[in-house]
């Protein structure tokens, strides 16, 4: 069912295509659907009810060489990386219109693994996927080479050229989206290419893989392999033949892709690896209603379960007691927590009881450490059964809690408040990460020197999340290194090589 008809549907619609759902489970390997080597499985489970909704393909090193081979083989004969340009973008623009036309399929896998509520899916994650195959689809007659101006005697020109096989691996928090901007670039470039999903919301990447197909893509160029981080993901990571890794999740497992890689061949790597986000409100905000409404969006959106949710709310002192006051009654109306196949659920549950446990675990840290509770903080009640925490805000935050400083991945934000905007700027830069950040503000001279001294790869001006696919994604510091969704991107998956020829 395509996106159009897809939104019109009830809650009791959607339980119904929910319910007929048929899970692909196996490896996707050389154009086709393969059991594990070993046979071994492990569950997936929806966080919304607790329940097994499949048994997938556990694999192991043996099942990332099969793959791994399959995608070598298919670079060699040049069956896609030779391919005449405009035949490769034909068929990445049809299968973008192939994710649009799935799009309830893709979004009941996505919310019943990962529980994400299903508009979400709908108005944001399967549209947005679609469009990064199709933008990258559109630069593929764009990569150009270059011809150097030398003496007349010599002639010397750079082409550029795919890597080969690149390994994607990607994290729970968008399962189709992140797979998008990991592989489409990868893909547009002519690399073949093995895709890792997180074991806690695996489903997704097999349909993609066969609507890749079903596009016109040979076999070989795009494969699932299914399976845990530490077996099939350090596997990936170690291997001889893969050129490149394109990593999004923890810092710490990051860390863990650069050392891989010189254990190894030295494949390039690329991470986007979390972050801390702060999010500036000056006592001259020229809307706040509206920067409250985005503060809001920004830490509580996706469950809070997002790189850049705006978990440091700084806010000048002269407006804290109101922002404090206006973001809780707006946070209320805003975030609902239930059941994510609701049409009108706004917060879903966490990926896992494990996700769970961190992030209460955290909120008893916030109070132990002197922070006030202003709001939520517990299992909402009556969804005691799915992996719920409620939306939660702590005022009182200092920098040095916590809290404030280590990535929660769950709906907690933190109010800190400050006197000036240098110290705002200082506390903003007090972090290891530096994915992204916000100011609101009514001086354009202070938006420009914030966005300036700033230590984020992203900054946004009286706004939260704004961009398109030409913003580079990516951060300063322990956010990792390289970029998503724009050309830049498109440049990490190629390499050039230099002709010189004399002419005598």
């Amino acid at each position: 069912m395509n996106l159009e008809d897809a939104r019109k549907l009830d809650k009791k619609s959607f339980h119904k295509y929910a319910s007929k759902l048929k899970f692909e489970t196996r490896h996707f390997i050389d154009g086709k659907f393969v059991d594990g080597k070993k046979g071994k499985k492990f569950e997936s489970i929806n966080p919304a009810t607790g329940e097994v909704i499949a048994e997938v393909a556990r694999g192991d090193a043996g099942d990332v060489d099969l793959a791994v081979k399959a995608a070598r083989k298919a670079f060699k004969s040049g069956v896609w990386s030779r391919m005449a340009p405009r035949d490769r973008m034909a068929i990445m623009y049809r299968f973008a219109d192939l994710i649009r036309e799935n799009a309830l399929q893709f979004a009941l896998i996505d919310t019943l693994d990962m529980g994400k509520p299903v508009m979400d899916m709908l108005n944001s994650d399967v549209p947005g996927s679609a469009l990064t195959f199709q933008f990258f689809g559109e630069t593929i007659d764009k990569i150009e080479g270059v011809v150097t101006n030398t003496a007349a005697t010599e002639f010397q020109y750079i082409l550029r050229q795919p890597l080969g096989v690149v390994g994607c691996i990607v994290p729970w928090n968008y399962p189709l989206m992140m797979a998008s901007w990991k592989v489409a670039p990868a893909l547009a470039a002519g690399n073949s290419v093995v895709l890792k999903p997180a074991e806690q919301s695996p489903l997704s990447a097999n349909l993609m893989a066969k609507l890749f197909m079903e596009a016109g893509g040979p076999a070989g160029v795009f494969n699932v392999v299914q399976g845990l981080g530490e077996e099939v993901g350090k596997a990936l990571a170690l291997h001889m033949d893969v050129d490149k890794i394109s990593f999004t999740g923890s810092t710490e497992i990051g860390k863990l892709m650069m050392v891989y890689s010189g254990q190894s061949n030295m494949k390039r790597v690329t991470t986007e690896t979390g972050g801390k986000t702060p999010q500036i409100i000056t006592a001259d905000v020229p809307d706040m209603d509206m920067a409250i409404q985005y503060a809001v969006n920004g830490i509580f959106g996706n469950q809070g379960e997002v790189c850049n949710a705006g978990s440091r709310i700084l806010v000048d002192a002269k407006i804290h007691d109101e922002f404090v006051h206006k973001f809780q009654e707006k946070a209320k109306a805003s975030f609902l927590p239930g059941d994510p196949l609701d049409p009108s659920t706004t917060m879903g549950p966490l990926v896992d009881k494990g996700q769970q446990k961190r992030v209460l675990g955290y909120i008893d840290i916030g109070k132990k450490e002197g922070a006030k509770l202003e709001f939520g903080g517990a299992v909402p009640k009556g969804l005691e059964k799915g992996a719920y925490v409620a939306p939660t805000l702590f005022s009182g935050v200092k920098n040095k809690m916590r809290i404030a400083q280590e990535e929660i991945f769950g709906p907690v934000g933190a109010v800190l408040p400050f006197k000036k905007v240098e110290e705002a700027i200082e506390i903003a830069n007090d972090s290891i990460y530096g994915l992204a950040a916000s100011i609101w503000t009514s001086d354009v001279n202070l938006a420009h020197k914030a966005a300036r001294d700033i230590e984020a790869g992203v900054v946004w001006v009286n706004c939260f999340d704004h961009g398109d696919m030409t913003q580079p994604w990516g951060g300063f510091k322990q956010s990792g290194m390289g970029r998503d969704k724009c050309l830049e991107t498109l440049l990490t998956v190629t390499q050039t090589k230099s002709v010189w020829m004399h002419l005598g």
